[in-house]
């Protein structure tokens, strides 16, 4: 068990943290095996390196989330005016509805039915505030900076991975802890919403926030000083960002049934005609004209509250309001006769609200399988050859290993390329992938965007949506571009105008 002291007059010494000896197996397996480190007080850290080294972990037994063996000492400054705390952002926000249960399904984000069924974000900041006892003047310039004050009246379950990101990092930056550890904080947000990020960061630092980003991003916060990684269980510190380790490469084959060609039903995959979404007096999208043909490769991207989730939840059929507007999926009139299902046979999709959602009790094998049937979970036996395809392609991710394992007792990356997989088991004709490679390390992003590089060369229809340019893969040909519901680009990329293109976008903050 940890051995912690809170308000320790050892300030003067100098170290903020002291861990010595640390140990922690997950189900028999040793994750960290007698770490040692201790961070200085003006330090702050970037901890980075591959997917499942014990990242998360370490940074959840530090703020006392969870326990280990061995020895974790917090000396805060007595004599600082910041709250004596230890702040722990997850990855992901994790958040209920007004009777303090967290039962949501996928489809619930889009349908009236939700409707006063969770907190507006207004209220949460307001709950928040009155618990910590901040004022809350002081959290207007962090939602003006991260361009979220616009959001104050939705509601929680309305809101896109991006912007829950960002109502975490609002609340961690108005309470201003004397030491914030941020899982993946960069995660699902737009290039302008990271650059003022990094600036916010730094201004707390400034203030006496000492801070733990775990990331592989190379944008960071001018205040960041210190470098390490998790490697066989130990903390190594680095020179940089740039040196930590990656995944294991590997060059497995492509799984044969990938390689064949999609059997399209339509050359026409979608025809949008003066579309309008709108909830109550918020338009979310406004006359959104789009044509996408069979093999077409499409970028997707826009501001966090530009209306892409909303504008992919009519491609996949999720959304009530598709049936009030001029909509073609595959070649049919959406509401002429055909059901979600039938909608949903034809796409394999990933996003961070899919991920939310779906059943983490189902293992490894389950989950992948589950793909063929667009469950989320797996509720028949699948017949010899789809069960020889799912193994092919857990095989293929180097999953082997997990195939028997919960999903939800796997590291987040892990986690996604079971989810990757499952996206792709039935090779549909069009492939969606909303922020794909969020929670993978540089090396599992690169092999994944290889993977979508091979499947649209045999003919796939593509769909992708990405802020990170160095995330993006090379088969892109097309982008529309989204501005406050509206379409303000739709244009052709070549391979050698794209990259400078985007690149230029995102780092002005475009896109």
């Amino acid at each position: 068990m940890n051995d912690r002291k809170s308000k320790s007059p050892l300030g003067d010494l100098g170290v903020s943290v002291a861990i010595s000896s640390l140990n922690l197996k997950y189900q028999q397996k040793s994750v960290l095996k007698d770490l040692n480190w201790n961070i200085n007080r003006s330090e702050n850290w970037v901890l980075g390196g591959t997917s499942g080294s014990g990242k998360t972990s370490l940074a959840k037994i530090i703020a006392g989330l969870q326990n280990a063996i061995g020895e974790v000492k917090i000396n805060f400054d007595t004599g600082s005016h910041l709250p004596a705390e230890v702040l722990f952002v997850e990855s992901w926000y994790q958040f209920k509805n007004l009777e303090g249960v967290a039962n949501f399904y996928y489809q619930q984000r889009y349908t009236s039915q939700q409707a006063k069924d969770t907190l507006t974000v207004h209220a949460e900041l307001v709950g928040f505030g009155k618990e910590n006892g901040l004022h809350f003047d002081h959290v207007e310039p962090i939602l003006e900076a991260l361009n979220f004050a616009t959001f104050a009246s939705s509601q929680l379950i309305e809101l896109s991975s991006g912007e829950h990101k960002k109502l975490q990092l609002v609340k961690a930056l108005w309470l201003k802890p004397q030491f914030l550890i941020i899982d993946q904080p960069y995660t699902g947000l737009d290039a302008s919403s990271r650059k003022n990020l990094n600036i916010l960061l730094d201004e707390i630092s400034a203030d006496g926030v000492q801070l733990i980003l775990i990331c592989n991003d190379s944008e960071l916060p001018s205040s960041i000083n210190h470098f390490a990684e998790i490697k066989n269980g130990q903390l190594v510190e680095v020179d940089s960002i740039d040196t930590v380790s990656a995944t294991e490469k590997h060059s497995r084959e492509i799984p044969y049934f990938l390689k064949e060609s999609p059997v399209y039903s339509s050359q026409n995959i979608i025809k949008m005609v003066d579309v309008n979404i709108s909830y109550g007096e918020k338009q979310v999208l406004k006359n959104i004209n789009w044509e996408v043909k069979a093999g077409e490769k499409w970028l997707l991207q826009g501001h966090n509250g530009s209306g892409k989730s909303t504008l992919l939840s009519l491609v996949n059929g999720d959304h009530p309001q598709s049936y009030a507007n001029e909509l073609y999926l595959f070649g049919n009139r959406r509401g002429s006769g055909e059901s979600i299902w039938d909608i949903k046979q034809h796409i394999g999709l990933i996003s961070p609200e899919f991920h939310w959602y779906f059943d983490a009790t189902s293992t490894v094998w389950q989950s992948i399988a589950s793909g063929f049937y667009d469950t989320v979970g797996l509720f028949q036996q699948l017949p010899y050859t789809k069960s020889a395809q799912v193994d092919e392609l857990i095989a293929y991710f180097g999953l082997t290993g997990s195939k028997n394992e919960l999903l939800n007792t796997m590291p987040l990356g892990k986690q996604r390329l079971v989810l990757l997989a499952r996206t792709i088991i039935k090779n549909p004709e069009l492939l969606i992938l909303d922020e794909p490679c969020q929670g993978l390390d540089i090396q599992q992003t690169q092999h994944f965007n290889q993977l979508v590089d091979e499947l649209c060369s045999n003919g796939m229809t593509l769909i992708y949506v990405g802020h990170f340019e160095s995330q993006l893969p090379t088969c892109l040909e097309k982008r529309i571009l989204l501005e406050n519901g509206e379409v303000k680009i739709v244009e052709s990329l070549n391979t050698k105008t794209r990259h400078n293109e985007v690149r230029s976008n995102l780092l002005h903050g475009t896109i």
